[in-house]
């Protein structure tokens, strides 16, 4: 008998516990509900109205896996929160880029999403408001799929640069500015940089003397159209004198590019713009905003047609990388070879295409390729080379 009460009162005192513990309040999870969206027409993809500190002041980090749910029901399901744009090119991600005035859903060097969403898309257009189909009173959610899955790419990829000129040892470096000398280049033919018309990043008249001091007389940018050009220079303390000069004197060829470097319409804009400024004598000056992205590739597509080998190509695209983060091979040499293998080394294999050995491969013949496609032609390429190599 007694040995029965005891085996009671233990089972009652587990059944205790248990009530217990089941009557304690979960945390909740994160969550943001019902949000206003907007298209971000630039770079592409879906804003999400709230600001990056409210999001996370509601307990997101990033690198946690969130689920982002659109009224109209389309969801992405399980992707990345980063403060950067840490994914390959045609991945999907939450990002809380520094200076976004929100949120924004995306798809890494993709199309627009807001346009894909309204599925209006066509070919190998991938973009987010396309593919959601949404409208301009739709709402997206946001939800917590995963505490910290990709904690581990936000650790090692996570970079940021400052806009105080104080902060670098020369304008050169704050300007990201530099000559492109290599392969059959000549020297003092093409060079890159920042923007000199577009001061978000307080870069712009840095640049602008630079470029006066190198006798540029042609500007390829890849960032603006004319409008855009327009509204910097009525804004209030523009002060980019030489670059106002070429543009009035029509020699800076706009042409808008988005992101989505895998897409016929990026390559047939670089190829109007390679024709366009072939008809003006070099220097030339190649930008977009920060002359990283869409400069890195135009540059590298340049830079392998002239001839140069993947090493030295690899190399100038990482000098932007050193200048504005200080990440290179000595310093920061996981982080180097992480940026160098998700962003450079996908550009390329794209130009050279599936299952060729960039580090070997004629790229020369591969970026001849790319915009031969891009509609180019033979000879309108061999003008292009002839002012940048002679």
């Amino acid at each position: 008998m007694k040995k029965s009460l005891k085996i009671m009162m233990t089972v009652l005192r587990i059944m205790m516990t248990v009530l217990s513990g089941c009557s304690k309040p979960q945390p909740q999870l994160p969550k943001a509900e019902n949000l206003a969206v907007q298209h971000e027409t630039e770079f592409g993809g879906v804003y999400i109205k709230m600001t990056i500190d409210d999001f996370n002041k509601l307990g997101f980090e990033y690198g946690d896996s969130v689920t982002v749910e659109f009224s109209n029901g389309y969801k992405l399901e399980d992707i990345p929160y980063y403060n950067g744009y840490y994914v390959d090119a045609g991945q999907r991600l939450l990002i809380a880029y520094p200076g976004y005035d929100y949120i924004k859903a995306a798809i890494n060097y993709g199309e627009d999403l807001w346009e894909r969403a309204r599925l209006k898309s066509s070919g190998n257009e991938t973009t987010l408001w396309k593919e959601a189909a949404l409208e301009e009173h739709s709402t997206a959610s946001v939800y917590l799929k995963e505490r910290g899955k990709y904690k581990d790419v936000q650790e090692a990829r996570d970079i940021h640069y400052s806009d105080d000129r104080t902060k670098y040892p020369s304008d050169i470096v704050f300007a990201n500015f530099r000559d492109m000398e290599m392969g059959s280049l000549k020297r003092g033919m093409v060079y890159r940089s920042a923007s000199p018309c577009d001061n978000q990043h307080n870069r712009a008249p840095y640049v602008d003397a630079l470029i006066k001091q190198a006798g540029i007389k042609c500007i390829l940018n890849l960032a603006d159209n004319d409008t855009k050009i327009e509204k910097y220079i009525s804004a209030d303390g523009f002060s980019s004198p030489y670059f106002l000069e070429l543009y009035n004197a029509g020699n800076v060829y706009p042409i808008a590019l988005s992101m989505n470097y895998m897409s016929d319409e990026f390559a047939q804009k670089i190829a109007r713009g390679l024709i366009e400024i072939s008809a003006k004598e070099a220097p030339y000056l190649i930008h977009c905003t920060e002359g990283k992205d869409r400069t890195g590739f135009v540059c590298m597509l340049i830079e392998a047609l002239a001839g140069a080998g993947y090493q030295e190509i690899a190399d100038d695209y990482m000098v932007t990388y050193d200048n504005y983060y200080k990440i290179n091979p000595e310093k920061e040499p996981v982080k180097y070879q992480t940026i160098l293998e998700h962003n450079l080394d996908g550009m390329l294999q794209f130009i050279a295409g599936e299952g060729v050995d960039i580090r070997t491969a004629d790229l020369s013949s591969c970026a001849r390729n790319y915009l031969l496609k891009a509609g180019m032609t033979a000879e309108q390429i061999d003008i292009f080379l002839k002012r940048i190599t002679e």
